[in-house]
């Protein structure tokens, strides 16, 4: 398999630690959407990160799709989204504001840097921001509520991987946008899991 799309996006560094957490073996290239638009185009028209390619060919999109297929690859007790509905459940609900955490800080980047300052609207920026805030806050209490341990089951989950990829990824692109006194459950769960082999393989840059 092939993980197409660069480490500095949330959502193929969730899908790259999935990988070496599941065992699957891939090939991770490095093509970014902007500065290699038309070889990213060679392999998906689209250009759209993280783009999986299968050991037949396939060509998939979407982090959330990509990650379901990935879980039908190995044994249900080996899966990261947890089979038993109440557990699943609150994996999911982990997951959807981890990345609406994640596309809130996106779309901070995009309003900053891709937008020339004349274009750019504050008004729509700071609600934005506002949005982040939430999402993080609702992810705290979330993540706070299971203590110190795994957040859904004796094992690492993708409740686990994605709440923690979604907090790095905003203190690496947004610097000093979180306070650590403001979210001690999620500041505490990312310094767990970055300490990981699963994570050091996939550094943010």
């Amino acid at each position: 398999m092939q993980l197409i799309g660069m480490m500095d996006s949330p959502y193929v560094r969730r899908v790259a630690i999935s990988l070496h957490v599941l065992g699957l073996p891939f090939e991770h290239r490095s093509v970014s959407v902007f500065r290699h638009f038309d070889e990213f185009a060679k392999i998906n028209p689209v250009v759209k990160a993280p783009t999986l390619v299968d050991d037949g060919g396939a060509v998939l999109v979407d982090s959330t799709l990509i990650l379901d297929y990935l879980d039908r690859k190995v044994p249900a007790e080996r899966r990261l989204l947890p089979e038993d509905l109440a557990t699943r459940t609150f994996a999911l609900r982990v997951v959807g504001f981890g990345l609406a955490a994640a596309e809130k800080t996106v779309q901070q980047v995009y309003e900053r840097e891709l937008r020339p300052a004349e274009r750019q609207h504050e008004p729509w920026f700071e609600r934005v921001r506002a949005q982040m805030h939430a999402a993080y806050g609702v992810l705290e209490q979330l993540v706070a509520s299971r203590g110190d341990g795994w957040l859904c089951a004796d094992r690492i989950t993708q409740a686990d991987i994605t709440a923690a990829v979604a907090w790095r990824f905003t203190q690496y692109m947004l610097p000093g946008a979180l306070d650590a006194v403001r979210y001690p459950a999620l500041t505490a769960l990312s310094a767990r899991l970055e300490a990981l082999p699963e994570f050091v393989a996939t550094p943010l840059e």
